[in-house]
């Protein structure tokens, strides 16, 4: 049995609302799950952390983004193995999200809307996170 620790890298993609300019938090929709969350994936044997945590955010989202400051790492158990997911602040600079079989929906929501949407409690800690160092651009 490989009892190793799974190895993840995701963001909390964020854009400027094209209507407000107010901060809004991309949110993926998994229907394997049924759950809102941050898009981030496994790393591919060798990856770097914030290369699969870019590739991640463009399989899923659509979006190509530019990374900004690290956000807390995620340990919990999944499947009951440790899991480690890396995360960072990332603006969105272009795309479009077209509907796949890992995500169906995004949705771009305010910071508290985001959090109250997420559906692990885990996940609102990055929000209050990304809050503070993305209001400096």
């Amino acid at each position: 049995m490989n009892d190793t620790t799974v190895q993840a890298a995701g963001c909390v993609l964020w854009r400027r609302s094209p209507v407000d300019g107010g901060l809004q938090v991309c949110l993926v929709h998994r229907p394997k799950y049924d759950d809102w969350s941050h898009p981030k994936g496994k790393l591919k044997r060798g990856e770097d952390s914030l290369a699969g945590a870019l590739r991640e955010v463009a399989e899923e989202t659509g979006y190509t983004a530019v990374p900004g400051n690290e956000l807390p790492t995620m340990r919990y158990l999944a499947n009951g193995r440790p899991k480690q997911v890396r995360y960072w602040a990332a603006e969105a600079v272009d795309g479009r999200f077209a509907p796949n079989d890992e995500v169906d929906r995004v949705l771009w929501l305010s910071p508290a809307a985001a959090r109250d949407r997420l559906t692990q409690p885990r996940d609102r800690d990055l929000v209050d996170a990304l809050g503070r160092p993305a209001e400096r651009g």
